[in-house]
């Protein structure tokens, strides 16, 4: 039988917090391991009762969501947590820092609740839960403010096709989008992506969009 995606709900909102608590441990396969408050309670309880994703508010008082964020599964993080921040205000700016912080997606509050189970459940297959058009509206938007790495031609462990794939996604390309324009199968996509992610370390799609900014790949 497989194990129960186990949730921990950070928000400040004592109303809010307790109706994404109900509605999620009301579902097949999820639980509800812990609750809390603030983001620095949302550390300390995260290092207890490991979760496998946090669903975090954004602001909140003591340590808010995207420094938490940091902290849970920023780099260098030794066992990272996914991340699925949320929040009332639809922001770019939240949006950008939260990914940059490690979050694996973005919900707004307001999101129907099959919304909300299908972002708990995506982000915990280790998929990004950012639609590809979010991706462009972000990149066009910030990737200006990711200063690229000093880095040489050699650096990259990726093979060619693999460059080419990493800059269709940062580019902001779904799957199918680049299967069609490399003319290939919808599952050798997924394959190349794969093994992007595993070769450069990277959790999810998001991580590798802001990768290739950073190194430079794509600008």
């Amino acid at each position: 039988m497989t194990e129960p995606i186990r949730v921990l709900v950070c928000d400040d909102q004592a109303l809010i917090r307790t109706g994404f608590a109900t509605i999620i441990g009301a579902q097949p396969g999820l639980v509800v391991v812990g609750e809390c408050g603030d983001g620095r309670a949302a550390v300390d309880l995260a290092a207890r009762v490991k979760p496998d994703v946090v669903v975090m508010d954004v602001r909140m008082p003591v340590l808010d969501g995207i420094d938490a964020t940091r902290l849970l599964a920023g780099a260098g993080v030794a066992n990272p947590v996914k991340v699925l921040a949320v929040t009332t205000f639809n922001l770019d700016e939240y949006v950008y820092e939260a990914l940059r912080a490690g979050a694996s997606g973005f919900l707004l509050k307001d999101t129907p609740p099959a919304q909300l189970l299908h972002g708990i459940r995506t982000v915990a297959s280790g998929a990004a839960l950012l639609a590809p058009e979010v991706t462009r509206q972000l990149v066009g938007k910030y990737a200006s403010r990711i200063t690229p790495r000093a880095s040489t031609p050699g650096d990259s462990p990726l093979t060619a096709r693999e460059l080419e794939v990493l800059r269709l996604i940062a580019s902001g390309l779904s799957n199918s989008e680049i299967a069609a324009g490399l003319v290939i199968s919808h599952e050798t996509i997924k394959t190349y992506v794969s093994r992007i992610l595993t070769k450069l370390d990277l959790r999810d799609r998001a991580q590798a969009v802001v990768h290739a900014y950073r190194t430079g790949l794509v600008t």
